[in-house]
């Protein structure tokens, strides 16, 4: 059982919520819970807003392409956009026993987006642009 979807949207945060739509549709096709359909809209919200703000720059310099892939167990969501590229390597591991007021202000998006979803992988391209691959395991009924 593999079906995929794919939307394309400007990189406008108003679009975050058809994005969170989409995702929500293909996560309960997927036969995801509903905490795990919760967890792959944010992990995917996160990325989508990372990929404006920081990657574009800004609203509407880009646009963001979203395909969902429903494997034999669990959601796969492949993420492309064009923005800079973006190396996970260079951003410090959050450590979470350190008191907020004292955390670097980088991290927290990366660290809560691998929290969320089973499988974060990165690729970059400069002639095809960059990917980010997300997946979510499917919880087996007992």
């Amino acid at each position: 059982m593999v079906s995929k979807n794919q939307i394309t949207v400007s990189g406008h945060f108003k679009n975050l919520a058809k994005i969170g739509a989409f995702i929500e549709r293909a996560a309960r096709q997927a036969g995801l819970d509903g905490q795990a359909v919760y967890a792959v809209q944010m992990a995917v919200d996160e990325a989508c807003s990372n990929i404006i703000e920081h990657g574009y720059g800004g609203e509407g310099r880009g646009s963001i392409r979203l395909t969902c892939q429903i494997q034999k167990d669990g959601l796969q969501v492949m993420i492309h956009d064009q923005a800079r590229p973006f190396d996970p390597s260079q951003v410090p591991r959050l450590d979470t026993g350190v008191p907020l007021s004292k955390r670097q202000p980088r991290g927290m998006g990366l660290f809560f987006i691998r929290r969320l979803v089973d499988t974060v992988e990165f690729e970059f391209d400069p002639a095809h642009g960059n990917r980010l691959t997300l997946f979510k395991r499917r919880e087996q009924s007992s």
